[in-house]
């Protein structure tokens, strides 16, 4: 059985940094995408970044220089650095077999989310 699960998060000031970090469990291969979604009240949720087994990654334009995402396996690492008010929401990990889309269809499994709150 698949997991996901995120850890990290919190308050922060705008220009301060925080890390997120996410935990992959239950997948027979190393050959499945990490990514790491945003949401926010009132929008969709967000692919923001995403890596693949061999740690090729991706970023949307918005966090493009601010953000940097690893892996070691299962284990996802997302650095904010940064941070601006827009950058507020929730952050939610999420793990997908094969290769690496910003399609939320693409990702059957979930974490619950954690909560990120940039203040200006």
């Amino acid at each position: 059985q698949v997991s996901v699960a995120e850890s990290g998060g919190g308050s922060v000031q705008a220009g301060g940094s925080l890390s997120l970090s996410c935990a992959a469990s239950g997948f027979s291969s190393e050959r499945f995408c990490m990514a790491w979604f945003r949401q926010v009240p009132g929008k969709e949720r967000e692919g923001i970044a995403n890596i693949d087994n061999v740690g090729s990654v991706q970023y949307k334009d918005s966090v493009k220089g601010r953000f940097a995402l690893s892996r070691d396996n299962a284990k996802s690492f997302l650095r904010m650095t940064r941070l601006r008010s827009e950058d507020s929401g929730l952050y939610y990990c999420a793990a997908g077999p094969g290769f690496c889309t910003w399609r939320r269809d693409a990702f059957p499994y979930w974490g619950q989310g954690t909560q990120v709150t940039v203040s200006s």
